[in-house]
């Protein structure tokens, strides 16, 4: 997966992403070919888009590097974009991409240079009734025991705590496109072409990485969907809306072949907070989830966050509490 980097309206998770995009820089530094890839992010806007001057407000605040285009500057800049109804942007020069599944087989190598003992198994069942957890069984029958036990898994966190979660963590299913660019046209590649975001119109998309295409998708909740059974075939109605859009905002793309495509799995809470917290009933499990799409990009914040509080170091976070959860589905964090 490529997942963009970037910041957003919210001050308090920009400043992990301000955090978490130090620390990839700094972990894959010398990765070759790199694995963070600066693209830049364009914000597009309409008159008076309320999204997007806080997101300008957050990035001032944080010192962030941005300017601030009008819609004869976005015209000169990208004229490979129709901007339509988009009348002014943000341009963030730090922003870019990350190749995430690479980016963790990295950090997976590196783990197991300093000692880190990297295994993959299935847990045979969750944890239940107990109020101190000694170990887990596999299923192919090994114990993992250890003094504390942190459950990040996803979009299987919800049933691995069923009676807890089930209502907490909602698992959506999100289409993501590829298309294929025109041969030699380097307009929807880096560096002509930036990551892109339109809260408007809740599209968002990427340049062409690795000839992989030009990525687009929706930014919007899906249906739900169980991460064990659920089908993985795109809808013809998604793609329909997705070529629209594609096809009105970049019209060299219009007839462009989709050459590839993949169905994600993002695990929501109610109103997009992550959820970092001990479980009520067991005094040494933590639950770590509610990545919704963008858990990854923040994963070196959440790393250091979760470790503070295992190790008892840091204080907790009021929002990351399983108490803030309400079961009102509002998304407020983006």
């Amino acid at each position: 997966r490529i997942i963009r980097m970037g910041y957003g309206a919210d001050d308090f998770y920009s400043r992990w992403a301000a955090r978490s995009l130090h620390f990839w820089q700094h972990l894959l530094a010398d990765s070759q070919p790199p694995l963070f890839l600066p693209t830049g992010m364009l914000w597009m806007a309409r008159d008076g888009d309320p999204q997007t001057l806080a997101t300008a407000t957050t990035l001032t605040s944080l010192g962030v590097e941005f300017e601030q285009l009008d819609r004869v500057e976005l015209e000169r800049r990208y004229p490979q974009i129709s901007f339509g109804p988009v009348t002014w942007a943000l341009y963030e020069p730090q922003g870019g991409a990350l190749l995430a599944r690479r980016a963790v087989q990295s950090i997976v190598t590196r783990a197991i240079k300093i000692g880190v003992d990297y295994i993959q198994k299935a847990v045979l069942a969750p944890p239940d009734g107990e109020s101190h957890l000694e170990s887990l069984m596999t299923q192919s029958g090994d114990p993992i025991e250890a003094d504390t036990f942190v459950f990040a898994c996803g979009p299987w966190l919800p049933k691995l705590f069923p009676a807890l979660l089930a209502e907490v963590i909602h698992v959506t299913r999100q289409e993501v496109f590829c298309f294929g660019v025109p041969p030699g046209d380097e307009r929807f590649t880096i560096p002509a072409m930036p990551a892109w975001i339109d809260f408007r119109s809740e599209f968002y998309g990427l340049p062409d990485i690795e000839n992989r295409g030009f990525k687009i998708a929706l930014d919007r909740h899906g249906p739900s969907i169980d991460p064990d059974t659920g089908d993985r075939q795109l809808t013809p109605e998604t793609l329909g809306l997705v070529r629209d859009h594609l096809g009105r905002r970049f019209p060299a793309l219009a007839n462009a072949p989709l050459i590839e495509s993949r169905v994600c799995q993002y695990e929501n809470t109610p109103n997009g907070d992550f959820l970092i917290d001990r479980h009520p009933e067991m005094d040494n499990v933590w639950l770590v989830g509610g990545g919704s799409g963008h858990g990854f990009k923040h994963g070196p914040a959440i790393g250091e966050f979760v470790a503070s509080q295992v190790s008892g170091n840091g204080e907790a976070e009021p929002r990351f509490l399983l108490a803030a959860k309400t079961m009102a589905r509002k998304r407020s964090i983006f």
